[in-house]
């Protein structure tokens, strides 16, 4: 074993990391590479991440926070208006119930949106709707064994030991 210590380049490097990266509403880890960071975030998976990456002309690979301030400006700038760099069937809100649009929903507006759309299935009273309102299974899941909330089933052996316990104490007296 060598006893000179690693020469360690890291602290010049920790000086430049932002940890924090904001885009839309949320904020990202800058300690991870690209492609994680931005796979974190409602709305991107991993092959969108990846095609944000090659847009931004920006190596996947690379430690978010490390970048160039421009080439983090770059990601986030094409991650919030992705419609415009992808093809309208890699969008997640297409023709838009409302304004007929495609757009691409980043953020705390995918769990926003998807409020509004299930608020409006129960107003109007689908099928959808009106099972949302019950809470039971909305997508045709098998509903006779599975998606049971209320009561037990089968037999609690607890309580019944617990009754007989009792009954052979009050036959004792």
């Amino acid at each position: 074993m060598s006893t000179e210590e690693p020469q360690d380049d890291s602290p010049e490097e920790e000086e430049d990391l932002q940890y924090f990266v904001r885009i839309g509403g949320a904020d990202l880890d800058g300690t991870k590479t690209v492609e994680r960071s931005l796979s974190e975030l409602d709305g991107i998976g991993t092959r969108t991440a990846r095609l944000v990456a090659e847009k931004a002309d920006v190596d996947k690979n690379a430690t978010f926070g490390l970048l160039d301030e421009g080439d983090i400006d770059a990601v986030v700038d094409i991650a919030e208006n992705l419609e415009d760099h992808v093809p309208s069937w890699m969008t997640n809100r297409q023709n838009d119930f409302y304004s007929g649009e495609t757009t691409h929903l980043v953020g705390t507006d995918v769990s926003e949106k998807r409020r509004h759309d299930i608020n409006r299935m129960k107003v109007i009273e689908s099928y959808k709707g009106v099972r949302h309102k019950r809470g039971q299974k909305v997508r045709g899941q098998r509903t006779k064994s599975t998606g049971r909330s209320e009561g037990t089933i089968g037999v609690n052996v607890e309580e019944i030991r617990e009754e007989m316990a009792e009954d052979e104490a009050g036959d004792d007296e």
